[in-house]
């Protein structure tokens, strides 16, 4: 089975690789005794990530999700990075494909599928939902410091 490659980490990062999209299809990620999922990883342990889970998953042309699943806390954001199908949330089925953005909050009931040719690789990042409120936005949390933007000497 293929695992996460760490690049390189750091007291304030962790860089990992997944490979190449089109190796995807070599992850297997048990769900239960009687689910595995082919061609899907989490990276959130891999990363060290404290504040979100993120997958990747390549579905091969007519192939969908396993089952239907919400969640109790966790909104998701929906990333199509490659292909085209369906998304299903809900009572509503509708088209996406490259470029596709699809949040969804935990009570919604989410799957999708590949309608295309080609495989259909997906991103999706997980993460509490409700926690930000009117104030926290990436223009009044982030602070521009005067740093060289690629100075001699960093250390690799």
């Amino acid at each position: 089975m293929k695992e996460l490659k760490v690049l390189a980490e750091g007291t304030n990062f962790t860089a990992v690789s997944a490979g190449r999209f089109d190796e995807l299809k070599d992850y297997e990620l048990p769900m239960g005794p009687d689910v595995t999922i082919k061609g899907k990883v989490f990276t959130g342990a891999a990363l060290k990530s404290t504040g979100m889970e993120m997958s990747l998953q390549t579905l091969a042309p007519g192939e969908g999700s396993a089952f239907v699943h919400a969640h109790k806390t966790h909104e998701e954001l929906y990333v199509v990075l490659n292909g085209e199908g369906e998304f299903r949330v809900d009572d509503r089925l509708f088209a996406v494909a490259e470029g596709s953005l699809v949040r969804v909050a935990p009570a919604g009931k989410r799957a999708l599928r590949n309608t295309g040719t080609a495989d259909m690789i997906v991103m999706c990042v997980q993460y509490k939902a409700d926690v930000f409120g009117a104030d926290d936005t990436p223009m009044t949390d982030g602070v521009i410091l005067q740093d060289e933007v690629f100075p001699d000497g960093l250390a690799r």
